[in-house]
């Protein structure tokens, strides 16, 4: 066990104790002048049923985030257990994230990964400055269900497939 009291901790420390906690791993994506744009998100949650809502967090130093901030719509794909080159190609910082990546996108402007589990179609809604990072607040328009398909799991630093229950 590790512990650490009253604020006294490092952030690997703390990257560690927020690793504990498993989490599914999201393409953030959308066309800018008909290029495919866009990143890896792990910090996704649903927000609310009525309006539909779900949350992304974006780090301060994002340089892809600016650039889909300003889209209309945002494509969010909830990344298959098989994943793994598309969710390290979209965390890149250089080359084309979309070289290997399966994609489609909306008239709208919104991308997404085949073979995804769960395809949101997202309206901006609202956006909150929390500490290095940006809260951003999307309002679900459209949807596509592959319940068959298993998500992918982000945990302690690291992709996961779900073990089947048996």
């Amino acid at each position: 066990m590790i512990t650490a009291v009253d604020g006294n901790f490092d952030q690997a420390l703390l990257r560690q104790a927020f690793g504990a906690f498993p989490s599914g791993v999201t393409a953030f994506c959308g066309l800018i002048d008909g290029v495919p744009e866009g990143m890896a998100a792990s910090s996704f949650t649903s927000v609310s049923l009525d309006p539909p809502l779900v949350s992304v967090c974006v780090a301060n130093t994002s340089a892809t985030w600016p650039r889909l901030a300003e889209l209309e719509r945002l494509g969010l794909s909830v990344l298959a257990d098989e994943h793994t080159t598309v969710a390290r190609s979209l965390a890149s910082k250089s080359g084309d994230r979309f070289a290997d990546v399966d994609w489609t996108s909306t008239d709208t402007g919104a991308v997404f990964v085949h073979g995804s589990t769960l395809w949101l179609e997202c309206v901006p809604f609202k956006r909150v400055e929390a500490g290095d990072h940006e809260i951003v607040v999307l309002q679900i328009v459209a949807l596509a269900v592959y319940p068959d398909v298993a998500p992918m799991v982000f945990h302690r630093s690291n992709f996961h497939g779900l073990a089947t229950a048996g």
